[in-house]
């Protein structure tokens, strides 16, 4: 794993152990928290027996619920790309550098995920939901990092995840590890992992979204283009908060700067998006971007997951790669079937804290 910060557990996944798994194992999962909760760096399962889960403001009526009672509920399992809004950050640089983790491409895995569909709960207690409430928040059972500091919660909309949030309890046919946020953890596939919160202990339905800065001033993107380098002011009416993954698709062979000789090469990676509409083809271009050809696309275990795909190209004979020592630009980009792709220019959504980078992927592989 790639250590960024040894203290707080922040771990990247190398791409040549992401594309060894179909679903990432927990071990190679990588790690991001704001906070810590005390005895949840291991990849044990956190003790459960006293855990509950409050649910508040607009519903009634309100209640708490152990973690006994769900195990009992239907349960639904769901396969899903976590991946972290910063994933990507560091080729931001390419124009101007943004602060936080200098994530690549291995801020991300793909899960199964087996717990209790919001909505299931909802029903399952005869609990009822003002139609006032705009907005689901969610708190993690973690303190916040200092006793100034806001606590950790993020504010999604209700109406758009009340059919597909899930109040998870199983990863991998597993307990949750601590470290990935046991023994309880709202999943919303499609959703940056921001939004993910670990260790679940309340979700509150209200009006008005959360007023933490961690939602209100961080996990933000700017409406409009900024010049990169630049630090505008953060407001509700200029920014959109870190919710639906942007379509991407990266590169997991051949790896960067790896040497290949005359022969095959085979190329592959995956594409996903946030599961809302059909991803329909991806390309991959050998020149740099002036030619494109398609590529294989396979079906991914689930809308929310990997599209994985791939291609063949040959050193010599079709003239797709050019031999002599050169240093090859491979890109790969993918569509949606509404047509919306990936930037060539990936930093024209440049944004201070790096959040949401889904530009065409580039790998430079050696020729021999």
């Amino acid at each position: 794993m790639i250590v960024h910060d040894a203290e707080s557990a922040v771990l990247e996944t190398p791409v040549e152990l992401l594309r060894e798994h179909t679903l990432t194992p927990k071990e190679y999962m990588f790690v991001r928290n704001n906070q810590l909760l005390p005895g949840a760096l291991t990849l044990a399962p956190y003790p459960s027996d006293s855990w509950n889960l409050e649910l508040s403001g607009l519903v009634m009526p309100t209640r708490t619920v152990s973690l006994s009672e769900f195990i009992r509920l239907e349960q639904t399992l769901t396969v899903a790309v976590l991946q972290c809004a910063g994933n990507g950050r560091a080729f931001y640089a390419r124009s101007a550098m943004t602060s936080g983790t200098q994530w690549r491409r291995g801020g991300m895995a793909q899960v199964s995920w087996e717990g209790v569909r919001l909505r299931d709960l909802l029903d399952s207690l005869d609990l009822r939901v003002s139609a006032n409430a705009r907005f689901l928040t969610a708190e993690g059972h973690d303190p916040a990092a200092t006793p100034a500091d806001d606590d950790y919660e993020q504010s999604v909309p209700l109406e758009d995840v009340l059919d597909t949030a899930l109040l998870a309890t199983n990863m991998n046919g597993e307990p949750i590890p601590a470290i990935h946020g046991g023994p309880l953890r709202l999943v919303i596939p499609g959703y940056y992992g921001s939004m993910n919160v670990k260790w679940l202990s309340r979700l509150r339905f209200e009006e008005d979204r959360s007023s933490s800065r961690h939602h209100a001033q961080r996990y933000r993107t700017f409406r409009d283009r900024i010049e990169p380098g630049t630090t505008p002011e953060v407001t509700e009416e200029t920014t959109n908060s870190t919710w639906h993954q942007k379509i991407k698709s990266v590169i997991w062979e051949p790896a960067e700067e790896e040497r290949r000789f005359p022969g095959p090469i085979r190329v592959s990676g995956v594409a996903w998006n946030d599961g809302r509409t059909e991803i329909v083809a991806a390309e991959l271009s050998t020149d740099g971007g002036n030619t494109w050809c398609r590529v294989n696309l396979e079906t991914p275990l689930s809308p929310y997951g990997w599209h994985p795909w791939h291609a063949t190209l040959w050193y010599e004979g079709n003239g797709l790669l050019r031999p002599g020592g050169t240093v090859e630009d491979l890109r790969v980009r993918a569509f949606d079937a509404y047509g919306r792709s990936q930037p060539d220019y990936g930093s024209v959504h440049w944004n201070p804290s790096g959040y949401e980078w889904y530009g065409v992927d580039r790998v430079k592989i050696n020729l021999h």
